[in-house]
Protein backbone atom coordinates (compact mmCIF):
# COMPACT_ATOMS: atom_id res chain seq x y z
CA UNK A 1 0.00 0.00 0.00
CA UNK A 2 1.21 3.54 -0.74
CA UNK A 3 2.04 6.02 1.98
CA UNK A 4 -1.00 8.19 1.26
CA UNK A 5 -3.32 5.23 1.78
CA UNK A 6 -1.60 4.46 5.08
CA UNK A 7 -1.95 8.08 6.20
CA UNK A 8 -5.64 8.12 5.32
CA UNK A 9 -6.19 4.89 7.25
CA UNK A 10 -4.26 6.22 10.25
CA UNK A 11 -6.41 9.35 10.34
CA UNK A 12 -9.61 7.32 10.15
CA UNK A 13 -8.42 5.22 13.09
CA UNK A 14 -7.25 8.33 14.98
CA UNK A 15 -10.60 10.05 14.44
CA UNK A 16 -12.47 7.07 15.86
CA UNK A 17 -10.13 6.94 18.87
CA UNK A 18 -10.44 10.70 19.43
CA UNK A 19 -14.24 10.53 19.48
CA UNK A 20 -14.39 7.49 21.77
CA UNK A 21 -11.75 8.80 24.19
CA UNK A 22 -13.37 12.24 24.39
CA UNK A 23 -16.70 10.64 25.28
CA UNK A 24 -15.09 8.39 27.92
CA UNK A 25 -13.16 11.28 29.49
CA UNK A 26 -16.28 13.48 29.53
CA UNK A 27 -18.30 10.80 31.28
CA UNK A 28 -15.56 9.99 33.79
CA UNK A 29 -14.62 13.58 34.62
CA UNK A 30 -18.05 15.16 34.30
CA UNK A 31 -16.47 17.96 32.22
CA UNK A 32 -17.09 18.43 28.49
CA UNK A 33 -13.95 17.58 26.55
CA UNK A 34 -13.24 17.44 22.82
CA UNK A 35 -10.37 15.72 20.99
CA UNK A 36 -9.47 16.66 17.43
CA UNK A 37 -7.11 15.15 14.87
CA UNK A 38 -4.53 17.76 13.82
CA UNK A 39 -2.70 18.20 10.54
CA UNK A 40 0.59 18.77 12.35
CA UNK A 41 1.69 18.55 16.01
CA UNK A 42 1.76 21.64 18.21
CA UNK A 43 5.31 21.29 19.51
CA UNK A 44 4.98 24.23 21.92
CA UNK A 45 2.50 22.30 24.07
CA UNK A 46 4.76 19.26 24.54
CA UNK A 47 6.23 19.64 28.03
CA UNK A 48 7.66 17.19 30.54
CA UNK A 49 8.42 13.50 30.15
CA UNK A 50 6.28 11.37 27.81
CA UNK A 51 3.82 8.81 29.16
CA UNK A 52 2.96 5.93 26.83
CA UNK A 53 0.06 3.53 26.55
CA UNK A 54 -0.05 0.56 24.20
CA UNK A 55 -3.28 -0.49 22.49
CA UNK A 56 -3.02 -4.11 21.35
CA UNK A 57 -5.65 -5.15 18.79
CA UNK A 58 -7.00 -8.68 18.49
CA UNK A 59 -9.87 -10.29 16.63
CA UNK A 60 -10.30 -9.59 12.91
CA UNK A 61 -6.84 -7.97 12.88
CA UNK A 62 -3.76 -8.15 15.06
CA UNK A 63 -1.29 -5.39 15.86
CA UNK A 64 -0.56 -2.47 18.13
CA UNK A 65 -0.44 1.30 18.29
CA UNK A 66 0.65 3.70 21.02
CA UNK A 67 -0.79 6.81 22.66
CA UNK A 68 1.69 9.40 23.94
CA UNK A 69 0.90 12.13 26.45
CA UNK A 70 3.14 14.09 28.82
CA UNK A 71 3.40 13.99 32.59
CA UNK A 72 1.94 17.49 33.32
CA UNK A 73 -1.03 16.85 31.05
CA UNK A 74 -1.60 13.36 32.47
CA UNK A 75 -1.64 14.90 35.95
CA UNK A 76 -4.14 17.54 34.76
CA UNK A 77 -6.47 14.97 33.24
CA UNK A 78 -6.17 12.60 36.19
CA UNK A 79 -6.96 15.35 38.68
CA UNK A 80 -10.29 15.78 36.92
CA UNK A 81 -10.89 12.05 36.78
CA UNK A 82 -10.08 11.63 40.48
CA UNK A 83 -11.75 14.96 41.37
CA UNK A 84 -8.80 16.26 43.35
CA UNK A 85 -6.38 19.19 42.97
CA UNK A 86 -3.68 18.72 40.33
CA UNK A 87 -0.30 17.72 41.74
CA UNK A 88 3.03 16.58 40.35
CA UNK A 89 2.82 13.46 38.20
CA UNK A 90 2.36 10.17 40.03
CA UNK A 91 2.03 6.69 38.61
CA UNK A 92 -1.52 6.42 39.91
CA UNK A 93 -2.43 9.21 37.49
CA UNK A 94 -1.27 7.07 34.58
CA UNK A 95 -3.26 4.13 35.96
CA UNK A 96 -6.42 6.26 36.13
CA UNK A 97 -5.96 7.38 32.55
CA UNK A 98 -5.30 3.79 31.42
CA UNK A 99 -8.69 2.78 32.84
CA UNK A 100 -10.43 5.50 30.85
CA UNK A 101 -8.56 4.44 27.72
CA UNK A 102 -9.75 0.88 28.31
CA UNK A 103 -13.36 2.01 28.63
CA UNK A 104 -12.98 4.05 25.43
CA UNK A 105 -12.03 0.97 23.42
CA UNK A 106 -15.66 -0.20 23.43
CA UNK A 107 -16.68 2.84 21.42
CA UNK A 108 -13.54 2.53 19.30
CA UNK A 109 -14.41 -1.07 18.44
CA UNK A 110 -17.94 -0.10 17.39
CA UNK A 111 -16.68 2.77 15.23
CA UNK A 112 -14.06 0.68 13.47
CA UNK A 113 -16.15 -2.45 12.88
CA UNK A 114 -17.67 -1.38 9.52
CA UNK A 115 -14.22 -0.53 8.15
CA UNK A 116 -11.95 -3.12 9.75
CA UNK A 117 -14.13 -5.86 11.21
CA UNK A 118 -14.66 -6.90 14.83
CA UNK A 119 -11.73 -5.93 17.07
CA UNK A 120 -10.90 -5.97 20.75
CA UNK A 121 -8.23 -3.84 22.42
CA UNK A 122 -6.07 -4.32 25.47
CA UNK A 123 -4.58 -1.19 27.07
CA UNK A 124 -1.42 -1.15 29.15
CA UNK A 125 1.07 1.39 30.42
CA UNK A 126 4.51 0.93 28.83
CA UNK A 127 7.87 2.67 29.14
CA UNK A 128 11.22 3.07 27.36
CA UNK A 129 9.75 3.03 23.88
CA UNK A 130 11.50 3.98 20.63
CA UNK A 131 9.20 5.08 17.84
CA UNK A 132 11.61 5.13 14.92
CA UNK A 133 9.90 4.55 11.59
CA UNK A 134 6.36 4.68 12.97
CA UNK A 135 3.67 6.87 11.44
CA UNK A 136 2.41 9.45 13.90
CA UNK A 137 -0.93 11.29 13.98
CA UNK A 138 -1.17 14.34 16.29
CA UNK A 139 -4.30 15.06 18.34
CA UNK A 140 -5.31 17.73 20.83
CA UNK A 141 -7.75 17.55 23.72
CA UNK A 142 -9.46 20.77 24.72
CA UNK A 143 -11.61 21.80 27.66
CA UNK A 144 -13.32 25.10 28.36
CA UNK A 145 -10.86 27.87 29.29
CA UNK A 146 -7.98 25.39 29.48
CA UNK A 147 -4.86 25.04 27.30
CA UNK A 148 -5.05 22.26 24.73
CA UNK A 149 -3.61 18.92 25.82
CA UNK A 150 -1.41 17.30 23.12
CA UNK A 151 -1.61 13.61 22.28
CA UNK A 152 0.30 11.63 19.70
CA UNK A 153 -0.87 8.35 18.19
CA UNK A 154 1.90 6.11 16.84
CA UNK A 155 1.22 3.23 14.46
CA UNK A 156 3.35 0.13 14.13
CA UNK A 157 4.16 -0.19 10.42
CA UNK A 158 2.92 -3.77 10.06
CA UNK A 159 -0.32 -3.03 11.89
CA UNK A 160 -0.97 -0.01 9.69
CA UNK A 161 -0.40 -2.07 6.53
CA UNK A 162 -2.89 -4.65 7.80
CA UNK A 163 -5.45 -1.94 8.58
CA UNK A 164 -5.04 -0.37 5.14
CA UNK A 165 -5.33 -3.72 3.36
CA UNK A 166 -8.46 -4.65 5.32
CA UNK A 167 -10.07 -1.30 4.55
CA UNK A 168 -9.30 -1.75 0.84
CA UNK A 169 -10.82 -5.24 0.83
CA UNK A 170 -13.96 -4.03 2.57
CA UNK A 171 -14.32 -1.10 0.17
CA UNK A 172 -13.94 -3.45 -2.79
CA UNK A 173 -16.55 -5.77 -1.31
CA UNK A 174 -18.97 -2.90 -0.71
CA UNK A 175 -18.60 -1.72 -4.29
CA UNK A 176 -19.25 -5.21 -5.65
CA UNK A 177 -15.67 -5.55 -6.91
CA UNK A 178 -14.01 -8.80 -5.80
CA UNK A 179 -10.80 -8.28 -3.87
CA UNK A 180 -7.54 -10.08 -4.47
CA UNK A 181 -5.73 -11.79 -1.64
CA UNK A 182 -2.03 -10.85 -2.09
CA UNK A 183 -0.99 -14.34 -0.97
CA UNK A 184 -3.19 -16.07 -3.55
CA UNK A 185 -2.27 -13.54 -6.22
CA UNK A 186 1.37 -14.60 -6.01
CA UNK A 187 0.38 -18.11 -7.06
CA UNK A 188 -0.88 -16.92 -10.46
CA UNK A 189 1.60 -14.15 -11.24
CA UNK A 190 3.16 -16.22 -14.07
CA UNK A 191 -0.14 -17.01 -15.79
CA UNK A 192 -0.07 -15.54 -19.31
CA UNK A 193 -2.97 -13.35 -20.40
CA UNK A 194 -3.85 -12.23 -23.92
CA UNK A 195 -3.96 -8.47 -24.34
CA UNK A 196 -4.81 -6.55 -27.50
CA UNK A 197 -4.36 -3.03 -28.86
CA UNK A 198 -7.37 -1.17 -30.22
CA UNK A 199 -6.74 1.79 -32.50
CA UNK A 200 -10.44 2.41 -32.92
CA UNK A 201 -13.67 0.74 -33.89
CA UNK A 202 -16.60 1.14 -36.24
CA UNK A 203 -20.01 -0.45 -36.65
CA UNK A 204 -20.69 -1.70 -40.18
CA UNK A 205 -23.87 -3.12 -41.67
CA UNK A 206 -23.61 -6.69 -42.88
CA UNK A 207 -23.79 -5.51 -46.51
CA UNK A 208 -20.58 -3.48 -46.18
CA UNK A 209 -18.81 -6.31 -44.37
CA UNK A 210 -19.61 -8.66 -47.22
CA UNK A 211 -18.33 -6.11 -49.73
CA UNK A 212 -14.89 -5.85 -48.10
CA UNK A 213 -12.02 -6.61 -50.46
CA UNK A 214 -8.33 -5.91 -50.81
CA UNK A 215 -7.86 -2.14 -50.92
CA UNK A 216 -11.04 -1.29 -48.98
CA UNK A 217 -10.68 1.56 -46.46
CA UNK A 218 -12.63 1.63 -43.18
CA UNK A 219 -12.81 4.89 -41.27
CA UNK A 220 -12.50 4.38 -37.49
CA UNK A 221 -14.03 6.47 -34.71
CA UNK A 222 -10.66 7.75 -33.47
CA UNK A 223 -8.45 10.63 -34.52
CA UNK A 224 -4.80 10.02 -35.38
CA UNK A 225 -3.59 11.70 -32.18
CA UNK A 226 -6.11 9.92 -29.90
CA UNK A 227 -4.59 7.35 -27.50
CA UNK A 228 -4.52 3.67 -28.34
CA UNK A 229 -6.36 1.35 -25.95
CA UNK A 230 -4.91 -1.77 -24.33
CA UNK A 231 -7.59 -4.42 -23.79
CA UNK A 232 -7.71 -7.39 -21.43
CA UNK A 233 -10.72 -9.64 -21.95
CA UNK A 234 -12.49 -6.80 -23.74
CA UNK A 235 -11.87 -4.28 -20.94
CA UNK A 236 -9.70 -1.19 -21.31
CA UNK A 237 -6.88 -1.46 -18.77
CA UNK A 238 -4.53 1.20 -20.15
CA UNK A 239 -4.13 3.81 -22.86
CA UNK A 240 -1.06 5.13 -24.61
CA UNK A 241 0.68 5.84 -27.89
CA UNK A 242 1.78 3.32 -30.52
CA UNK A 243 5.53 2.89 -30.94
CA UNK A 244 7.84 0.66 -32.95
CA UNK A 245 10.04 -1.75 -30.98
CA UNK A 246 12.55 -3.79 -32.98
CA UNK A 247 10.28 -3.70 -36.01
CA UNK A 248 7.16 -4.63 -34.02
CA UNK A 249 4.27 -2.49 -32.85
CA UNK A 250 4.33 -1.60 -29.18
CA UNK A 251 2.49 0.63 -26.70
CA UNK A 252 3.95 3.35 -24.50
CA UNK A 253 1.46 3.55 -21.63
CA UNK A 254 0.39 7.08 -20.74
CA UNK A 255 -2.74 6.39 -18.70
CA UNK A 256 -4.11 3.65 -16.42
CA UNK A 257 -7.79 4.54 -15.81
CA UNK A 258 -8.08 2.50 -12.60
CA UNK A 259 -6.02 -0.09 -10.71
CA UNK A 260 -5.60 -3.08 -13.01
CA UNK A 261 -5.94 -5.53 -10.13
CA UNK A 262 -9.52 -4.35 -9.57
CA UNK A 263 -10.45 -5.49 -13.08
CA UNK A 264 -8.97 -9.00 -12.93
Amino acid sequence: MDNQSNQNTARVFAGALASSLAEALTQAAGTPLEIKVLDSPDLDTRQGQPVHFRLTADGALHGECFVELYEPQVAELASRLLRQPAEAFREEYAEALAKVLSSATAGLTASLAPEFGDLTFQVERVADLAFGGMLVVPLAASMEQQPAIPLLLYFDGKFLEVLTSQAARNNASDSGTPSLDPVNLKLVMDVELNVALRFGQRQLPLREVLELASGSVIELDRQVDDPVELLLDGKVIARGEAVIVDGNYGLRVTEVPQPIASQI
